[in-house]
């Protein structure tokens, strides 16, 4: 069962004073950034349909080929986008967090599920029935504009992921997802076991323990049952692929709010 979070507060509440274009990871904030981004107008709009829910370790939000009923604006969390590779066995391809939304892109398509898609780290969201979403959208200019950039941002960290476990090291792929996870919560601390993460890079969890053991070893993590810290974020940096500042700059110049807050403070 699904137990619901508390209410959800407006944007429209920070203070005047702020200073414009701070980063996120300063703000501490928990807004979902395609929300941040759309237009006050539309977004009061928006706000009037959304319920606040909770997202649970493990919780299979959509399956493969299942009817999309809601659509999820993650404030905090991580949510896995996985692939089914043969029976039973999944690989990610994409990561969710606040900068982004579960079933967003489809359900305004097909209405029909691609992906089997589970949350990994605890968190909190706003979601809308798929329905209300499609008929709301339908003047909402700035919102479709947003949902069009997001697709394309999320289809360009779909493929650069593919590109990266088929090119990439088991040490690098990690460096990379602990660095995108990092982006995702704006937190250091990362609550997942070795064998969530070997799931999701679709290798075993001796594979995966040796490559922390390395990044233990050189002070980039710490690492104790559970949990995982970024003690060195420029050595991870050093130690991951490209992909991961690939995806990073996809989605600023797509979507320039997913790092940063607007302007104007709405």
């Amino acid at each position: 069962m699904r137990v619901k979070a508390g209410n959800f507060v407006s944007e429209e509440g920070t203070m005047p004073d702020r200073k414009p274009q701070r980063r996120i990871f300063e703000l501490g904030n928990d807004q979902n950034r395609l929300l941040v981004a759309t237009s006050p107008e539309e977004r009061a709009r928006l706000r009037a349909l959304l319920e606040p829910v909770t997202l649970l370790p493990g919780e299979i939000l959509l399956d493969v080929d299942q009817a999309i009923d809601y659509v999820y604006f993650p404030q905090s969390g991580v949510i896995s986008l996985l692939t089914m590779v043969k029976e039973h066995q999944f690989v990610e391809t994409c990561t969710i967090g606040r900068e982004g939304a579960v079933g967003l892109v489809t359900a305004t398509g097909s209405g029909i599920s691609l992906s089997r898609v589970v949350v990994q780290i605890a968190g909190r969201a706003l979601r809308i029935k798929a329905a209300d979403l499609r008929d709301a959208i339908t003047d909402m200019p700035n919102f479709q504009d947003i949902k069009t950039r997001y697709g394309e941002a999320l289809i360009s960290q779909i493929l650069q992921t593919l590109a990266c476990n088929t090119l990439h090291s088991v040490e690098q792929r990690l460096c990379r997802w602990l660095l995108i996870c990092r982006d995702r919560t704006a937190s250091e601390i990362i609550p997942l076991t070795q064998e969530a993460l070997a799931e999701m890079l679709g290798v075993q969890r001796t594979t995966v323990t040796a490559a922390a053991r390395s990044l233990q070893s050189r002070g980039f993590i710490r690492y104790r049952r559970g949990v995982i810290e970024c003690t060195d974020v420029a050595g991870l940096k050093e130690a991951s692929c490209e992909c991961y500042e690939l995806m990073r700059n996809t989605f600023e110049r797509l979507l320039p709010y997913t790092y940063q807050d607007p302007e104007s403070g709405n």
